[in-house]
């Protein structure tokens, strides 16, 4: 839209969003090329600042998304709701994966149950063989 209009006078939301993370977004990228050697002093102040930025990159752009879609409805007057409920349903399943798979260790670690059979996870079966045997010994 702006390439047929070159209408890049930066006077709303989306674009001055978009020029801060292209800008931070190149200051991430910078940053992983300064990083410190592990165990130096630094390290853990560089890792916090890393992954800061990261996450305000992710959170700003789905918010530069929503704003964009709000800019072109603004601007052409056209209906964007189904563009947003698509895009929600679409964070919203990326949000949710990303939440499963930072759980999902510590899910197979608790034990399921599937059916009617119960499955412990594989530590505690191997702590268990190991009593077993060192009953069988004792004894």
């Amino acid at each position: 839209m702006s390439i047929k209009n070159f209408d890049n006078s930066f006077n709303n939301h989306h674009q001055r969003l978009g020029l801060v993370l292209y800008s931070v977004i190149w200051l991430q990228a910078l940053l992983g090329f300064l990083r410190p050697q592990r165990g130096s002093k630094g390290r853990s102040v560089w890792f916090f600042a890393h992954w800061l930025l990261g996450i305000s990159v992710a959170l700003l752009g789905v918010i530069n998304v929503y704003t964009g879609l709000q800019a072109y409805h603004e601007k052409t007057s056209r209906r964007i709701k189904p563009w947003t409920i698509l895009f929600t349903i679409e964070i919203s399943f990326i949000v949710f994966f990303y939440l499963l798979q930072d759980k999902w260790v510590y899910v197979k670690r608790q034990g399921v149950i599937l059916g009617t059979d119960p499955v412990a996870p594989k530590d505690l079966d191997t702590l268990r063989e190991k009593g077993k045997e060192l009953v069988t010994e004792h004894c």
